[in-house]
């Protein structure tokens, strides 16, 4: 117990020169995973077949949700009760699990707050919320990306009005998938930027920066895949681009305030393990709300394509996803 240090330093200053590096070859892994199906989607130079971008769709998913579970919820229970340097009253109540729990319930309240708001405005334009994307559009994240009309005496007002919805700046639709990403997104930025902290800071520096790098990629293409899918008017495309681009900066930007605090920030300190575990145990909820709601229920239970399409198809894009959720499960067991 005596080399126990629950205050400022204690950051590990190995391998400077590598961890230096690490910034810029963790943004290139990150960024390129993240950007690669945007531009895949949205740009005419960069083209791959539709079973490849379906591949990259349902292993992100797989991704998301184990990230969820193995790379957050599991961290938090340790960084919140099992740490040495904190107080007992931690073990008294499973905290972490209450912290997730309290933000998929968030989560669940403002976008329902936000879908209900959406729906108002449709009624007023005299059409009504397909929340599953069932009618006008097919296949959307969820949302109401437009609307069905209410009835026969609205049809050609509801086809007026959704036509000049897309000379409005930003149409319901949109605005309602671009909630679900950013959503998503948040909640991976958060967990990003503690990896790239502990990262810069930590001993066992070679391990980990190998597993992060594989980490990374194949978070990026989970987020990337979801921000190709989101159906913006053409002006707007760099909302993706953007997205894309956000996720790619944060973990080498964690790495590199790390590197600037590497004197004074020991990861394992009393106040390092609190932030560290409850801002895990809350992008935890947010992942695994997305990943069950968004993900899992909007692709799949909610999804025409597989409801009607065969059974070839759903076993495809189940083992791709249970795929994605495998290779990220296993690079639990080092990071």
């Amino acid at each position: 117990m005596s080399d126990l240090n629950c205050g400022s330093g204690g950051g590990a200053t190995t391998y400077p020169q590598l961890r230096i590096a690490s910034v810029f070859i963790i943004l290139i892994g990150s960024m390129g995973g993240a950007l690669f199906p945007v531009l895949a989607k949205r740009t005419s130079w960069l083209r791959v077949p539709k079973a490849v971008f379906d591949f990259a769709k349902y292993f992100g998913s797989g991704v998301i949700i184990a990230t969820a579970f193995i790379h957050l919820l599991s961290p938090a229970i340790d960084e919140l009760t099992t740490s040495p340097c904190l107080s007992p009253a931690w073990q008294d109540y499973p905290y972490p699990l209450a912290l997730a729990l309290l933000s998929v319930f968030s989560i669940f309240i403002v976008e329902l707050v936000a879908y209900r708001w959406g729906t108002a405005k449709l009624a007023a334009l005299g059409l009504r919320h397909d929340a599953h994307g069932h009618g006008l559009g097919a296949h959307t994240a969820h949302g109401p990306e437009g609307g069905i009309p209410n009835d026969d005496s609205t049809t050609e007002k509801g086809t007026e009005d959704l036509e000049s919805d897309h000379d409005k700046p930003l149409d319901l639709g949109a605005t309602g998938q671009i909630i679900g990403v950013f959503i998503l997104e948040f909640g991976v930025l958060l967990h990003s930027l503690l990896i790239g902290l502990t990262l810069a800071v930590d001993p066992n520096f070679k391990v980990l920066f190998v597993v992060i790098v594989f980490h990374q990629g194949f978070e990026g293409l989970g987020v990337g895949t979801r921000l190709a899918h989101l159906q913006l008017p053409p002006k707007y495309n760099y909302v993706a681009i953007c997205g894309a681009l956000l996720y790619g900066i944060t973990t080498p930007l964690g790495i590199a305030v790390g590197l600037g605090v590497q004197s004074t920030y020991n990861p394992n300190s009393t106040t390092a393990s609190i932030v560290s575990g409850v801002l895990d145990s809350l992008s935890a909820g947010i992942l695994l709300y997305t990943g069950f709601v968004e993900l899992l229920a909007h692709e799949f239970i909610f999804n025409k394509e597989m409801i009607n399409g065969s059974n070839g198809r759903v076993a495809y894009a189940l083992t791709c996803m249970l795929f994605g959720c495998g290779i990220m499960a296993l690079l639990g067991r080092w990071a």
